[in-house]
């Protein structure tokens, strides 16, 4: 598998959906931000202005995201709010590698132990795809919203990024919060460190 460049991003999960909420595997269906959801992006612009603002975070040069309605949506609100607050429009583009995972059989139904064995690489649902599969599929979007000079916001998914977690070492089944931005910052010796901006 492909490493990943150790270049700077920031990573922004979509906002709440009603599948979210109700706890339900969402996977490549298409389920929209609900009100919640859109309240969170628009929060989460303030963050990102916030800290834009501030020192040491850096300046976003792109928005990449997920083709999947819930992160592009995400994405939109997030620019709009930076230019509402006096930033430059940033490019947004779409990376058809973001989308979240395929769940399979198992989309639309209640997330169970079977998560755990999935990410292990010891069980994968009928349909779904497989973890390893995802985190080389992951590897190769970020690596290309990293290449150009600049720091990138990406927004996908909750998912994928556990599989991101996974290629930078770090443990791979933790939960990331809908819509809080995080910046994440490669050290030759540390590692990789992640900082949510809430």
């Amino acid at each position: 598998m492909t490493q990943l460049l150790p270049r700077p991003y920031w990573y922004l999960r979509h906002g709440q959906t009603d599948w979210n909420r109700a706890g339900l595997s969402q996977g490549r269906t298409d389920v929209p931000l609900n009100e919640t959801g859109i309240e969170q992006a628009v929060e989460a612009g303030r963050l990102i202005e916030q800290a834009l603002r501030g020192a040491g975070q850096g300046v976003i040069s792109r928005i990449v995201c997920s083709p999947l309605e819930r992160a592009h949506r995400t994405a939109t609100i997030v620019r709009d709010e930076l230019v509402a607050y006096g930033l430059p429009i940033l490019p947004l583009s779409v990376d058809e590698d973001l989308a979240e995972v395929c769940f399979g059989e198992q989309e639309g139904q209640p997330i169970a132990e079977w998560y755990d064995d999935w990410i292990a690489g010891q069980y994968t649902p009928p349909g779904a795809e497989p973890f390893a599969v995802l985190k080389s599929r992951a590897t190769r979007a970020l690596n290309r919203a990293t290449a150009d000079e600049g720091l990138p916001l990406v927004v996908a998914h909750g998912a994928l990024f556990r599989a991101l977690r996974a290629v930078m070492a770090l443990p791979a089944n933790v939960r990331l919060p809908n819509a809080i931005p995080l910046s994440a910052v490669h050290d030759a010796q540390a590692g990789w460190n992640l900082t949510e901006l809430a």
